[in-house]
């Protein structure tokens, strides 16, 4: 059975930083991409970031600014999201994404989410 569980999410005060983590079981984690998704409250999913299966080509939305990191272990079965600077629009519940075999930008299985709040 595929699982993918996020960890890491919590409150922060903006400007403030935060890793976000990611355990997959149940398939070959180096095989596939793996990407990040978030909902803020009230909005539609936003994709966020987006690593090929080896780490050695990754993809980030614009809008972050360069911000986000995203980056993998293989050897840990763990996808992670470094959050540095956070703004209050970057509060949202975070999700894992398992990439379907062979594709990058269509996914089959989620985690159940990790919530990050950026308020003072």
């Amino acid at each position: 059975e595929v699982q993918l569980v996020e960890s890491g999410g919590g409150l922060v005060q903006p400007g403030g930083s935060l890793r976000l983590s990611c355990v997959g079981s149940g398939f070959t984690f180096e095989g596939v991409a793996m990407s990040w998704i978030r909902q803020a409250p009230g909005k539609g999913l936003e994709w966020v970031s987006t690593i090929s299966w080896d780490g050695g080509v990754t993809y980030d939305r614009a809008s972050m600014e360069g911000r986000f990191t995203i980056s993998r272990d293989n050897a840990k079965n763990t996808l992670y999201l470094q959050m540095n600077s956070l703004k209050s629009d970057d509060t949202a519940v975070y999700y894992c994404v398992r990439g379907l075999p062979g594709s990058t930008w269509y996914w089959d299985y989620w985690g159940q989410g990790t919530q990050v709040t950026v308020s003072s």
